[in-house]
């Protein structure tokens, strides 16, 4: 009878002991290592240590093992705690005077959430003129907009949107990025609300764009004091830097594209390899890079070999997100395989790319095959 009392209490320990140790994270669409990991504040290296027999291809609604933290632990606590509050009283929308940056959003969005101009939330968080929103990023609400906790009340009427819609004709040389951050959307809402354009963007074709009253006005003043916009992507004229490259794309609010190009290469994750694919149904490596900066108006050469000869050949430490890697895989002489990448630490580059054995995936640098195989770094967006 004691025997069997200690192996109870032995396996309830282990139990205990293991949920403080670790948290499941079930695994959503667009996610990797790199993105949970910024999620709960660790090293992606900590959730590999926690999941040695994890794939290398994250599935879809899989479960991972996340290391607990005293942090995470605290928060823990909190749900619980806020689990007890009545039914009839709302939860703050989030933390007063902070909000956490989750993946796929914008300012525009989060301008929405809270109520508030993008230029209050630009002048709250300065570095968001340079740097441009980042995934786990938390950024500050003035003030003034936080929404508090209110009674739920029962058959709310209807709030009243203020936003207006606006007509734009698309000029020459003009793309949809630049429409797009000129109106504070991305170019996925931009084609949302004008499906034409998702094949071309036609010269002269005339756009409707809802935004604020207040949006609305600071453009139309911007338009009377500045009649003339400059593209915000266009290939430079005198596009030679090296003898290796031969274009570079100027762009304005670079890291805040490169990020957007990255959360738009890695929803593919998990789509299968397709020799000549440049679609969903499956893609090959240079087919994935095509695909992922076309989004974005940016057109980049068919094959990988092409690619290669476009924009500044950087060294590895030179590296950046956003840049094009390549490499000469299967004995070959000549550059065969392409990647962009998407996290530089300490020297080991990260990049998202299709492979012939696994589809859409990230690979790193450190990895033997990749070692082995390297060929150039090249940096198409300045």
């Amino acid at each position: 009878m004691v025997f069997r009392l200690i192996i109870v209490l032995f396996f309830f320990s282990v139990g205990v002991f293991s949920q403080e140790k670790f948290i499941k994270h079930k695994i959503s669409k667009g996610e990797n290592l790199t993105v949970i990991a910024k999620k709960y504040g660790i090293k992606a290296k900590d959730i590999e240590e926690a999941n040695p027999n994890a794939p290398k291809v994250l599935k879809l609604n899989s479960v991972l093992l996340i290391p607990n933290t005293n942090k995470k632990g605290a928060a823990k606590k909190t749900e619980v705690a806020a689990s007890t509050i009545p039914a009839s009283i709302s939860t703050p929308v989030s933390v007063p005077g902070l909000h956490e940056v989750a993946a796929k959003e914008t300012l525009w969005g989060i301008s929405k959430k809270y109520n508030v101009s993008v230029d209050d939330l630009k002048k709250a968080n300065p570095l968001l003129e340079t740097e441009g929103l980042k995934i786990g990023q938390q950024i500050s609400i003035p003030s003034n907009t936080v929404v508090a906790s209110a009674p739920i009340i029962e058959n709310p009427q209807p709030s009243i949107v203020s936003d207006v819609e606006v007509s734009r004709e698309v000029l020459s040389k003009e793309t949809k990025y630049a429409i797009a951050k000129e109106f504070g959307i991305t170019v996925a809402e931009l084609e949302k609300q004008n499906p034409q354009i998702k094949k071309k963007l036609k010269v002269g074709s005339i756009l409707k764009i809802h935004v604020s009253q207040e949006k609305a006005d600071a453009l139309e003043s911007l338009k009377s004091s500045q009649p003339i916009l400059e593209p915000a992507i266009q290939v430079a004229e005198d596009t030679t830097v090296k003898k290796d490259s031969t274009s570079v794309f100027r762009i304005s609010n670079h890291s805040d594209l490169v990020n957007q190009l990255i959360v738009n290469a890695t929803e593919n994750i998990g789509t299968r390899y397709r020799s000549g694919g440049t679609t969903k149904a499956g893609f090959d490596c240079s087919g994935l890079m095509i695909c992922t900066f076309s989004n974005f108006d940016i057109k980049l050469p068919r094959s990988s070999i092409e690619q290669s000869r476009i924009g500044t050949k950087v060294g590895t430490d030179e590296a950046q997100k956003g840049d094009l890697i390549f490499f000469k895989t299967n004995g070959r002489r000549q550059i065969n395989h392409v990647g962009m990448v998407v996290e530089v630490v300490d020297g080991e580059i990260k990049f998202v790319h299709s492979s012939t054995h696994g589809g859409v995936m990230i690979s790193s640098t450190k990895e033997p095959y990749y070692q082995r195989t390297f060929s150039q770094v090249n940096r198409i967006l300045e």
